[in-house]
C-alpha cells in the first residue's frame, strides 16, 4: 500500500505547485507575449522588465513593509497576552476563574464579522482609524491562543510549581523561569498561526484604512492588479513578490505549522 500512498503523494504535490510554478514562470516573461500552446507559457525569452517596473514603479514594496510590521507586532503582542492570560486560567486560583474560561471559549462561538460593526465604532471613537495601531490592537484578542496555551499549562505538573513556591519564587518567576521554557512548542506553533492570519488578513484593513500608504498586502494586491486586467505577466509578478516572505516562513518552520495546527484542530 505504500506506493499508493506515495502516488497520491506525489499528484497531490503537483496539484498544489503546479499554481506556484505556472506563477513563477509567467512572471518571468514579457509583456504582450502570446501563447498559442501550454508550453509557450513555460519557454523562453524571459526578462525582469516586469519586476523592475512594479518594484520602482508602485508601492508594493511599502505595502509589503507594512504587513511585516503589522504582523510582528500583532503577533509578539497576541502571544505574549494569550501565554499571560493562558498561565493565569491555568495555575492561578481566583474568583470566577472557570467562568472567566467559558467566556474566552465562547469567543470560539462568535464569529469576527458578527463583532466588526463595534468593532469599528470603537476603533473610530478612539481615533484608531487610518493608523498602524487601528491595525495591531484589534487582532490582539485570539481566544484559539489562550486554550492552547493553557491547556499546555494544564499538563505541567503542579508540584512542580509548588518546589518553586518554596524555595521564594513568586508566580513571575513560575512564569518566566518555569512555564515559557516547557512551553516553546506551543509558543512557537501559535506565533506562526498568528503572523499568517495577521498578513492574510483582509476584511478589518479594508475597513479601517483609506491611506494607501497604510495599505497591507490583501488590501493593496487587488487596488494594484485592478490596473493590469488586460495581461497575465504583471499580476503574476505582483503575486510573485508578496508570495515571497510567507513562502520562506513556511519553508523555514514547516514542523511547527504543522504540529501548530494539528494543536489548535483548525482544518483546512
Amino acid at each position: 500500500m505504500k506506493w499508493v500512498y506515495r502516488i497520491v503523494s506525489l499528484f497531490m504535490a503537483v496539484l498544489f505547485a503546479g499554481p506556484l510554478v505556472w506563477m513563477l514562470f509567467v512572471s518571468f516573461k514579457e509583456e504582450g507575449m502570446k501563447i498559442i500552446t501550454v508550453l509557450d507559457w513555460f519557454s523562453p525569452p524571459y526578462s525582469l522588465e516586469v519586476y523592475k517596473e512594479i518594484l520602482g514603479g508602485t508601492k508594493l514594496t511599502d505595502w509589503i513593509a507594512n504587513s511585516l510590521l503589522v504582523a510582528a507586532f500583532v503577533t509578539v503582542l497576541t502571544v505574549a497576552a494569550a501565554a499571560l492570560a493562558g498561565f493565569a486560567l491555568s495555575k492561578i486560583p481566583f474568583r470566577y476563574r472557570t467562568l472567566m474560561f467559558f467566556v474566552v471559549l465562547a469567543g470560539l462561538l462568535i464569529p469576527g464579522e458578527a463583532t466588526i460593526i463595534p468593532l469599528y465604532q470603537v476603533a473610530k471613537d478612539m481615533n484608531l482609524l487610518n493608523s498602524y495601531q487601528g491595525l495591531i490592537i484589534p487582532a490582539l484578542a485570539s481566544p484559539v491562543a489562550v486554550i492552547v496555551l493553557k491547556s499546555f499549562f494544564d499538563g505541567i505538573p503542579n508540584d512542580l510549581l509548588e518546589s518553586v513556591q518554596m524555595d521564594g519564587g513568586g508566580s513571575w518567576r513560575i512564569f518566566m523561569r518555569i512555564m515559557l521554557p516547557l512551553c516553546r512548542p506551543a509558543l512557537a506553533s501559535m506565533a506562526i498561526l498568528t503572523f499568517i492570519g495577521s498578513w492574510n488578513n483582509f476584511l478589518w484593513p479594508f475597513l479601517s484604512i483609506t491611506d494607501d500608504n497604510l495599505f497591507t498586502l490583501p488590501m493593496g494586491i487587488p487596488t494594484l492588479m485592478s490596473q493590469y486586467s488586460e495581461d497575465y505577466v504583471k499580476p503574476m509578478v505582483i503575486n510573485a513578490i508578496a508570495s515571497i516572505p510567507i513562502i520562506v516562513l513556511f519553508v523555514i518552520f514547516e514542523r511547527q505549522i504543522v504540529k501548530g495546527i494539528s494543536m489548535s484542530g483548525i482544518k483546512g
